[in-house]
């Protein structure tokens, strides 16, 4: 383990005015994402679209990394050209998904535990010698009736501490994603009560595991009212709640923040990522690791116009410098004009 190669990537994550693009939905994802466009989910179709992302000029000046699926690491431009070198001539650093998606929790009906740990020293390195140099993984904690229990919250922490320690172990920057679904009528205080734990727990198993929190990236869900809430909380309602949490339980020593946009509309999770940024100077740096808020309007074009790249990455360029905006503070709804 080299810790400052850790550092070093983990902090360019996280650089001033850029961000991470997510752009590894699993193969049955992104057939759901290609059905909405009437997109058919071939091999080639989604080689296709996501060489169309990454080619996007200019790229790089607001995206720091992508997270990609394992087929696009290992796959090329059409022509020819490796998509993991096209993302490094940009500065872009490749990143990959390695969990095995989240698993129905034995005795615990209506909540799940991300799986994968199996064989996965293997992969890790595998995923380093093609040139990934941070990985994620991401545990799912649902909002209902009795639920979270201290299980699923404990084995979905104790799962992404001992990922953490192996990615560590073989170079690769882990990103910990414990999400807490926007998915309920939860109000604003339950998300936030639910967010507490969770991250507690996540720390303290980090902390068990002899993880370097200086060389972890934090993906994290704001603390936002559930989608079917009746009274939803309003952009600094969120800001505030969500940075009062994060104060409350994730260490200073850890290298940065990025939050996930988790179900919001893509202006939405923009406004709540630059108004964090207004409220102050933190320990951590905050920026963005957007799937759908960054690829929503790009994936619509491309469906439109297969043959011409350039609207769909006009779209991607103009979303991703909307967030590094926010990243810095400076964001402006007046820009989306």
């Amino acid at each position: 383990m080299d810790i400052s190669e850790l550092v070093t990537t983990a902090q360019a994550l996280v650089a001033p005015g850029k961000g991470i693009l997510a752009i590894d939905e699993s193969t049955g994802t992104i057939a759901k994402r290609f059905a909405t466009v009437n997109v058919e989910p071939t091999e080639q179709s989604r080689c296709h679209y996501r060489s169309t992302l990454l080619t996007t000029p200019g790229l790089g000046e607001h995206i720091s990394g992508a997270i990609l699926f394992d087929e696009t690491l290992r796959q090329a431009t059409p022509d020819g050209q490796p998509l993991v070198r096209v993302m490094q001539e940009q500065g872009i650093l490749p990143g990959i998904k390695v969990d095995k998606g989240a698993h129905e929790l034995a005795g615990h009906g209506g909540e799940k535990v991300t799986e994968g740990l199996d064989g996965l020293r293997e992969r890790l390195q595998e995923y380093y010698a093609l040139g990934a140099r941070f990985a994620k993984w991401r545990a799912v904690i649902t909002i209902g009736d009795g639920i979270p229990s201290s299980a699923c919250i404990e084995a979905n922490a104790h799962a992404l501490a001992r990922y953490a320690a192996l990615c560590q172990e073989t170079g690769l920057v882990p990103i910990v994603e414990p999400e807490v679904l926007m998915d309920g009528n939860h109000d604003l205080d339950d998300c936030f009560d639910v967010t507490e734990a969770t991250l507690r727990s996540l720390f303290a198993q980090l902390y068990d595991q002899d993880v370097i929190l200086e060389g972890v990236v934090l993906k994290a869900s704001m603390v936002i009212s559930g989608s079917d809430c009746d009274e939803r909380a309003d952009v600094e309602e969120v800001a505030q709640a969500t940075l009062t949490c994060l104060l409350n339980a994730v260490p200073a020593a850890v290298a940065g923040i990025v939050f996930l946009s988790g179900g919001q509309g893509d202006q939405e999770a923009t406004a709540h990522l630059d108004a964090m940024n207004r409220m102050g100077e933190f320990a951590w740096p905050l920026s963005f690791s957007y799937g759908r808020a960054l690829q929503q309007q790009a994936l619509k074009t491309w469906a439109a116009h297969q043959d011409n790249p350039e609207p769909a990455q006009q779209a991607l360029a103009h979303r991703a410098k909307m967030n590094g905006l926010a990243a810095l503070g400076e964001y402006d709804p007046a820009l989306e004009k």
